[in-house]
């Protein structure tokens, strides 16, 4: 068995085992990086972020064909099958792997395919396809290893037609009819996508309302938007259980209810890849959902192994998993870090959704005293050329200072807009404040542009 030594071991290489391998080895450290699957990129590129927003891009080009009136000068409507809608969007993850290969040999990172476990805390076994096993030895250790799916035992996923959101994408029909079950972030842009293509979607959700962390008027704008598309959203349902056979699936509620489909979709919770690990080895312990605990510096129990990404729980975002690794890296090379608090959320259903700061619920519970400036896009220009009028910007500032306390973006590029009014919040100061948005001359037209507006309509509710 061949023995490998390195400063820095990094065990995944999603956007945190990236960005933490890159920066180590920048800083001149000898680094291994170790990837179970055949290709790097990790979840992000191979069923997570990558692949859902090219299908996403897609639909969106669909849905603008078969909605915009020029177009049926040179033909009818068009439904198109997943698997060719899919197969577009593999393009994409082609080049994401060609691209992240190339980082590791520029930088000359060792890179392993295989199965890291540890052997002790300082040795990690690795073993690949072949049954081969090599052992690195390391001085520091960065798990990264992501999450997957979270799969109840009480439903049969060797059903052909009963799905995760890992498997979906390798859907080989076209469902007239499926039931998803979960309503957070990932169900949600899945019943748009497939509410896109034609499909008769049924979203399950355990709560009360959608993605209850937005702003209350921007889950009610997505609950809207996903009905005005044929998403019919049960609220308060329970699974009691999920029966396939030759024709699709039925599911059965806890309130009684059955429903039946082409196709069964789970799309609730997710699993932090920790159980091949060997984490017994080294005194290490996850918790219910395979996530390890780690402090303010990225680093377990054990001061010397790291953890960033998926991994570690929350928030479970491709951005803030990119930020946690390149932070754990500078931390074990003794620079300056910073424990990754302060995330814009961007969510792909269609249309789009994001938000930076608090919302008015959480700034009420705080008596903390907000008004609300708000652009709508179908009064821009840039909306009404594009035709993507759906949506609006909400500023949520103090009536006092007009400190900037919150933005939030429904619509087209939601999540592009956002980043403008982010940067502003980060400022300090008479920068952090409405008036900026007032004094700043955005090109025209842009949707950039509703921030000026939006900035107006709120001072004038306040002078």
């Amino acid at each position: 068995m061949a023995v490998h030594n390195y400063d820095v071991v990094v065990i995944g290489t999603g956007p945190a085992g990236e960005s933490a391998a890159i920066n180590a080895a920048k800083h001149d450290q000898r680094v291994a990086i170790v990837e179970k699957q055949p290709q790097v990129g990790g979840n992000c590129t191979h069923w997570g972020t990558i692949p859902s927003k090219a299908l996403r891009h897609q639909v969106r080009q669909i849905l603008s064909f078969n909605t915009n009136r020029m177009f049926r000068d040179i033909g009818e409507p068009r439904l198109f099958s997943f698997p060719r809608v899919m197969e577009r969007s593999r393009e994409t993850i082609d080049k994401q792997v060609e691209m992240r290969t190339t980082f590791y040999a520029r930088n000359r990172i060792d890179l392993f395919q295989g199965t890291a476990r540890f052997k002790d805390e300082h040795t990690l076994l690795v073993r690949d396809r072949q049954n081969a096993t090599e052992e690195l030895v390391a001085k520091k250790v960065v798990i990264a290893t992501g999450s997957r799916p979270y799969r109840p035992g009480d439903i049969d996923f060797r059903h052909p037609r009963i799905y995760c959101s890992d498997t979906i994408l390798s859907l080989a029909h076209s469902p007239r009819t499926m039931v998803i079950f979960g309503a957070g972030v990932i169900g949600c842009e899945y019943a748009s996508i497939f509410s896109g293509l034609g499909v008769k979607v049924d979203l399950i959700n355990s709560r009360d309302s959608l993605l209850s962390f937005l702003d209350d008027e921007i889950s009610d704008a997505l609950s809207y938007h996903l009905r005005k598309h044929g998403v019919l959203v049960r609220h308060n349902e329970e699974y009691d259980r999920v029966e396939g056979d030759e024709a699709g699936v039925v599911v059965y509620l806890k309130s009684g209810k059955k429903i039946r489909a082409d196709a069964f979709l789970w799309a609730n919770g997710r699993t932090g890849n920790t159980d091949s690990l060997g984490l017994e080895n080294i005194g290490l312990q996850a918790n219910g959902r395979g996530q390890l605990n780690v402090d303010e510096h990225y680093r377990t129990e054990i001061p010397h192994i790291y953890a960033a990404g998926d991994v570690i729980g929350w928030p479970s975002l491709a951005s803030a998993a990119y930020d946690q690794g390149l932070n754990s890296s500078n931390e074990l090379l003794d620079k300056e870090y910073r424990f990754v608090t302060d995330i814009p959320t961007g969510i792909y259903t269609i249309p789009e959704i994001s938000s930076f700061g608090r919302n008015e619920r959480e700034l009420t519970e705080a008596k903390i005293p907000y008004e609300v400036g708000k652009a709508f896009f179908k009064d821009t220009a840039r909306a009404q050329i594009t035709g993507d009028t759906v949506g609006m910007l909400k500023i949520l500032f103090h009536q006092d200072t007009l400190e900037i306390l919150g933005i939030h973006c429904f619509g087209d590029q939601a999540s592009e807009i956002l980043h403008i009014g982010q940067a502003i919040m980060q400022q300090k100061g008479e920068a952090n404040t409405l008036r900026y948005f007032i004094n700043t001359t955005f090109n025209y037209p842009t949707m950039a542009e509703a921030y000026r507006v939006a900035a107006q309509n709120g001072l004038n509710r306040v002078f």
